[in-house]
């Protein structure tokens, strides 16, 4: 009796079996997308244009995986498909300090590419074959619970952020520039920043209203140096910066810890992140 071959997504499985959400590999590898020829946004699809061609590449220093572990485990001859964000090099410290605290959802913070200095570029995704992780030397991402469940908030904020108002964005600007401008520097002022775990805000009655009351919550990491910061000064500053105008009647808020947070407070509130504070 002739032998028969195994169906090749057999071998894939068994790979996958030891992949994760949020794995890696490194490589030089290529970032492929398409263009408008006559419209290109970038300096790679500059030159994909000046060639006649309607796609671009650039150069990626390897990739995560994006799919969900339970998605990625499922029999391959059913679910052949796989997602992934390609990893880059941030260019500068300070903003890799941002991306790692999450106030920059657009990347995400991969603990397992700590010691490389690579982080993951959500808003590029790539579809490819699950085929595509036999042979590369994974790099788990992830070593606790704890760095999982961050990753996979990473994951959802990039897809469900809150579109604030126009004219909030307006009125916090000011605190938005001062927040970037302070955030690396050896100062009071920069170390209490580096503590704050998020900055959440609320508006009441809601943000559709005609007159609305805004309260920010600044929420630290944890209780460390409590007595060490004067937390009240920093508080006010930062308060200072919020002038209410138009229908905006009253700026307010807190510093505090999760700890000190009800969960009403928390989903009724939304997170302030440095690079969605734009004019729609």
């Amino acid at each position: 009796m002739a032998e028969t071959e195994s169906p090749p997504f057999q071998g894939v499985d068994g790979v996958l079996a030891n992949w994760r959400q949020g794995d890696c590999f490194l490589g030089d590898e290529w970032f492929l997308y398409r263009i408008n020829p006559s419209l290109p946004l970038t300096a790679a699809g500059e030159d994909a244009a000046g060639e006649g061609m309607d796609a671009a590449e650039e150069s990626v220093a390897g990739w995560m995986v994006v799919s969900q572990t339970c998605d990625l485990v499922r029999n391959s001859s059913q679910r052949p498909f796989l997602q992934l964000s390609p990893l880059v090099a941030p260019d500068d410290p300070v903003r890799l300090q941002e991306i790692r605290r999450g106030r920059m959802p657009r990347y995400a913070f991969v603990p397992g590419l700590s010691e490389h200095g690579l982080v993951a570029d959500l808003e590029r995704v790539m579809t490819a074959e699950k085929s595509l992780l036999v042979g590369p030397q994974r790099i788990p991402g992830c070593g606790s619970d704890g760095e999982r469940r961050r990753l996979a908030l990473s994951l959802a904020r990039t897809r469900v952020r809150f579109a604030f108002p126009d004219d909030f964005i307006g009125l916090v600007s000011p605190l938005q520039r001062r927040l970037t401008e302070k955030h690396g520097r050896q100062s009071p002022e920069g170390e209490a920043l580096r503590e704050l775990r998020e900055i959440r805000v609320q508006a009441a009655p809601s943000w559709d209203d005609p007159e609305v009351e805004i309260f920010f919550w600044f929420v630290r990491q944890d209780d460390r140096d409590r007595e060490a910061r004067d937390w009240a000064a920093h508080l006010e500053s930062w308060l200072g910066r919020l002038a209410p105008s138009g229908r905006f009647r009253s700026v307010a808020g807190a510093v505090l810890t999760l700890d000190d947070l009800t969960a009403r407070e928390y989903i009724e509130s939304d997170p302030l992140d440095l690079d969605h504070l734009s004019v729609g």
